[in-house]
Formats: structure tokens, C-alpha cells, sequence
């Protein structure tokens, strides 16, 4: 019985693994440079100048804190020895609740730039993954990979479809 059952067990794996070959020789896979793809749409630097704009916004406000909060100090340090403990008390309030707000508004305007810069590209991310997709789903590829993440270590068989998804976006 042993006899019987070891040929047949060493057809069923070569069996097996003849199917899984055959099924991974049919895997298609493609890759892109996401990031590459993104900095050559035209559209980019018109939103990239947005963003510039907004920042500087935020860093005009900034230094207009920064500016108040010195002039007060200059104020605190001249007026110090005529002043009384208890107005000299509100002036270091003043002081110290200033420097607290600078710091809320620095930390808020780090969020509120990068929910800004997501806000004003989410449209052109969007229409590039939508390119990537037809692409791909023409192409018949199971996988597109993206490169710019540093997630692929080889890639020489896979098919570049950079130039393709370009021609997509052009024909949008």
C-alpha cells in the first residue's frame, strides 16, 4: 500500500505545482512612479502656488504674533521699574498667555497647511489614480506597483506604465 500511495502523492505535489506556475506566469505586473507622475502634471504647480500662497498667510499672521509678543516684552522691560507687583503680574500674563497662543498657532497652522495642501491636490490625485486604474484594466495588469514608495526592489519585468497613463490624462 505504501508503494502505492508514495507515486501518488509525488504526482499530486508535482501536479499542484505545475498549476501554481501556471497561474503565476499569468500574473501581470506593472509599475509607476507616482510621485514623478504627479510632479510632471502641469496642473501641479498652479496648486503647489496655492499652497505657497495659504502658507504665507499662515507665516504673515505668525510674525504679526511674534511681532506683538516683542513689542510687549521691549514694553515689560522698560516700564518694569515703574510699575507696580500687581500690574507687573498682568503684564507677565499677557506675556505668557501671548507666547501660549503663538505656540497653539504654530502647532494648528502645521495641521491646517497639510489639510490644505490634501484639499487643494485630492482632485488631481484623484484623476491620476482614476488614469492609473483605466490604464491598468486596459492593460489587463492584476498589479500596479509604485515605485516612489520604495516598496519595490525589483522590477525589470514588470511593465513601466508611466507613458501610458500620461496619454490617459491627455485624452481627459
Amino acid at each position: 500500500m505504501k508503494k502505492i500511495v508514495t507515486p501518488i502523492l509525488i504526482a499530486v505535489i508535482v501536479i499542484m505545482s505545475a498549476g501554481f506556475n501556471s497561474v503565476q506566469a499569468q500574473t501581470k505586473i506593472a509599475h509607476i512612479n507616482s510621485n514623478e507622475l504627479l510632479e510632471s502634471m502641469p496642473e501641479k504647480a498652479k496648486l503647489a502656488a496655492q499652497i505657497q500662497e495659504y502658507a504665507a498667510k499662515l507665516e504673515k499672521q505668525l510674525m504679526a504674533m511674534e511681532n506683538e509678543y516683542r513689542l510687549k516684552v521691549e514694553d515689560f522691560k522698560q516700564q518694569q521699574g515703574v510699575m507696580t507687583d500687581a500690574i507687573q503680574q498682568v503684564k507677565l500674563k499677557e506675556i505668557t498667555d501671548l507666547e501660549t497662543r503663538i505656540g497653539e498657532f504654530r502647532m494648528n497652522a502645521q495641521q491646517d497647511l497639510q489639510k490644505e495642501e490634501a484639499r487643494v491636490l485630492q482632485p488631481l490625485i484623484d484623476r491620476l489614480r482614476k488614469a492609473i486604474d483605466d490604464v491598468a484594466k486596459e492593460k489587463g495588469y492584476d498589479y500596479v506597483l509604485d515605485t516612489s514608495l520604495g516598496v519595490v526592489l525589483y522590477s525589470e519585468d514588470g511593465a513601466d506604465i508611466m507613458s501610458m497613463v500620461k496619454k490617459k490624462l491627455a485624452t481627459q
